[in-house]
């Protein structure tokens, strides 16, 4: 089983990538960044399900990394995920040398997969991140709760929580105010664009194969442009990422999603324009790739992430245009 051309299922392609160290990726910030962000392009060209959960561990590693946290060599061998959407669904609360975590938290992808998660949960002195072994009682994935087509494979259901122990890792709001919450926001962004140059390969293949007709070979050339440009968007990212590691890259990540998400939406747009509704009937990789890309790239906000980066350049004394 390869990243190249993965057997069996995404969930399975993904353990047996952890297991195999194919998923121990440069750290953010540590002078190779732009191949973090090549190889998770790379995942998500492959499959957008196997980058979803195989960056999910990547960032896990990286954010106990940044926050000083040890993991023993044993335990970089077990899949690990990002549990952190809604905070105040779960609520923390010390229980003798630990803690323990009550509640329901909606979107954990990988939820039959993983075995170690970070979470985010609402403690009495704020937001903190917890280390959480999955296999303990008290860890119920709940079933009926990711009836989309989309990201199907991801298994991203609505986990509870009942008296689960937890370990903290770092203070209260460390987990949203280090540096590298940017840069994995990066990170997510070079997977839409490894999804997008997979649905892009259907129209190259397509013009390789037989002679396309002038308007499909124009929006070939225009996908082209498209992830030519992205592409040094994302690796000129990366080399920022390296020469200023501490410093703030909110506004970085936001030019960086959104240059990738308003690309991966023209590439989906022009190649079902170019090829019309055959490959979308008919081939079915292709098929669960678009629909899993148009779940996956609503991790973004849209109006309301553009209107926060707005309020950046508003705030710039110097653009940089």
């Amino acid at each position: 089983m390869t990243l190249a051309d993965p057997a069996g299922s995404p969930a399975q392609a993904f353990r047996a990538a952890v297991l195999d160290g194919s998923l121990d990726l440069p750290l953010p910030g540590a002078g190779r960044t732009g191949e973090r962000l090549l190889r998770l392009m790379e995942l998500g060209r492959t499959d957008l399900v196997l980058a979803r959960l195989g960056e999910g561990h990547a960032d896990a590693l990286a954010i106990l990394a940044e926050l000083g946290a040890e993991v023993a060599p044993a335990s970089r061998r077990e899949p690990w995920g990002v549990w952190a959407a809604v905070p105040a669904s779960v609520t923390a609360s010390p229980h003798h040398a630990r803690w323990r975590l009550d509640g329901e938290r909606p979107w954990c992808s990988g939820a039959g997969v993983l075995s170690r998660a970070l979470v985010t949960a609402v403690a009495a002195d704020g937001v903190r991140l917890f280390s959480v072994d999955l296999a303990q009682p008290g860890v119920t994935p709940l079933a009926g709760t990711w009836p989309a087509v989309g990201m199907a494979a991801s298994d991203s259901r609505t986990v509870r929580f009942d008296g689960v122990l937890a370990d903290p890792i770092g203070d209260p709001g460390r987990y949203t105010g280090r540096p590298g919450f940017w840069h994995g926001g990066v990170g997510v962004a070079a997977c839409w664009y490894g999804g997008a140059a997979g649905i892009a390969d259907t129209l190259r293949h397509a013009a390789r194969r037989r002679r396309l007709d002038p308007h499909a070979l124009a929006h070939l050339g225009a996908v082209d442009a498209a992830l030519t440009g992205t592409r040094a968007v994302l690796l000129s990212a990366a080399d920022e990422i390296d020469a200023n590691p501490t410093a703030d890259a909110d506004r970085l990540a936001h030019q960086v999603r959104a240059t990738v998400e308003a690309t991966a939406g023209t590439v989906v747009d022009r190649v079902g324009r170019a090829l019309g509704a055959g490959p979308l009937c008919q081939d079915a990789r292709h098929a669960r790739r678009v629909a899993d890309l148009t779940v996956y790239l609503r991790q973004s906000h849209a109006e309301a992430d553009l209107a926060h980066l707005g309020e950046l350049v508003a705030a710039a004394e110097d653009p940089g245009w």
